[in-house]
């Protein structure tokens, strides 16, 4: 096969479409639930194990910031492999990269080197990066009526994991005992061994790829090196007033959604809730998040983009009304964490959906790589701004400050819908 063939890749026929999407679908599922279940399982102990390898609480936060780091800064070279080989070999790599990362935080804890916990948790961040370039991989081969759908369905997976994770690291910790190994480094272990899983299964059964089948239904003289290179996908979305809707949308509903949820215990602690109480307020986010998804995924397709994007401003901001008034409520607090899940769920969805409708086929991969570097990295930004305003002035303040983020957000998506 010649180096252009291998690049576009080999048609299916219309009849084979149905079956194949089917199974793409399902593979991408798997992977996200054996994904999203090691990254949840490390996250649930990351900051206790920062806090014991450098012995002080301050410090316990970069763990988690030095994962959205890594999420974020492997994106893009993550979206470049994709783009010029395909869906497989970049979600492989991602996810070999995130056991990788995982070895290293084990190692980092045995030795007691913080610096070194660091690097691991960086590298450890590549497993997420593989998570959401999931979702656009099974856009590749939906029909344009049902991508939103496509999306929130790999989104939905995420759901699985995200609730078992936290519930296995416990057991996961005591799995090492006896091994000189701190406890709180027993998730990561099992974590490294899942994103090898998840690589394998990836490997072994996404074929063909979704990426390189789509591009050979595309005409071949869309199908030129420049027209997939990096340069191609930022200039598309640049082009584009819609693709640059999406990335504002997903980039603000992700820094509101983080910054207000990294505070969320920090608050509920000052109002005298116990840890137990703070764990039901976090499930109940997280539920908000992926368990709704395919209704957002609906939504998308039957009644636009732009109409679930407006959706999400009204519960991100309704969120941040309820949360930032709650004070001791707790049932308020909850209930305003769970509508910001859902909010940052119809961002997530519609904004996904309607950033690969706006930019040719050929740029999409690059195009949604740097979609996944602006909502990380804006995200890294707000959750240690978030820490700031909480010291400075109070929860209450970070939820309106969140909330103002939004109005940019509705007249951009108010000016793209009158025009």
């Amino acid at each position: 096969m010649s180096a252009t063939e291998s690049a576009v890749g080999v048609p299916v026929t219309a009849e084979e479409l149905p079956a194949l999407r089917r199974r793409i679908t399902a593979i991408l599922v798997a992977s996200q639930i054996l994904g999203g279940l090691g990254v949840a399982t490390g996250i649930a102990l990351a900051a206790v194990l920062a806090k014991e390898v450098s012995g002080t609480e301050s410090l316990s936060g970069l763990a988690p910031t030095a994962t959205v780091a890594g999420t974020a800064l492997l994106s893009v070279p993550l979206a470049a492999l994709m783009t010029s080989r395909g869906r497989r070999p970049g979600l492989v790599l991602a996810y070999l990269i995130g056991a990788l990362g995982a070895a290293v935080v084990v190692v980092a804890a045995a030795i007691g080197n913080f610096p070194l916990l660091l690097v691991g948790m960086a590298g450890f961040g590549a497993a997420s990066s593989a998570n959401l370039q999931a979702r656009f991989a099974a856009a590749d081969l939906a029909e344009p009526g049902a991508r939103a759908r496509a999306i929130s369905n790999v989104v939905w997976a995420t759901t699985i994991g995200a609730v078992l994770g936290p519930n296995i690291a416990a057991p996961a910790g005591r799995s090492v005992a006896g091994l000189g190994i701190p406890e709180a480094s027993g998730p990561f272990v099992w974590a490294a061994g899942v994103f090898v899983i998840s690589a394998i299964v990836v490997a072994v059964l996404l074929r063909p790829d979704p990426l390189l089948t789509a591009r050979a239904l595309e005409p071949a003289s869309e199908q030129t090196a420049a027209s997939r290179s990096l340069r191609a996908g930022f200039a598309a979305v640049a082009a584009s007033g819609r693709a640059r809707l999406a990335l504002v949308t997903v980039a603000i509903a992700h820094t509101a959604m983080v910054s207000i949820m990294s505070m969320t215990p920090v608050d509920l602690g000052h109002h005298g809730a116990s840890i137990d109480l703070i764990g039901l307020v976090i499930s109940g986010h997280i539920a908000g998040m992926y368990a709704f998804s395919p209704v957002m995924g609906w939504l998308s397709d039957r009644l636009g983009r732009l109409a679930v994007i407006a959706l999400s401003v009204g519960l991100l901001g309704f969120a941040a009304l309820l949360a930032g008034t709650a004070g001791a409520n707790h049932g308020q607090t909850a209930a305003g964490l769970f509508v910001l899940g859902l909010g940052w769920s119809a961002a997530l969805v519609a904004g996904s959906a309607l950033l690969t409708d706006a930019v040719p086929q050929a740029a999409r991969a690059a195009a949604q790589g740097l979609s996944d570097l602006t909502m990380n990295t804006a995200a890294g930004v707000g959750g240690a701004v978030a820490g700031l305003v909480v010291a400075q002035a109070s929860y209450a303040w970070l939820n309106l400050i969140a909330a103002l983020l939004l109005l940019p957000l509705a007249a951009l998506a108010l000016f793209s819908r009158r025009a």
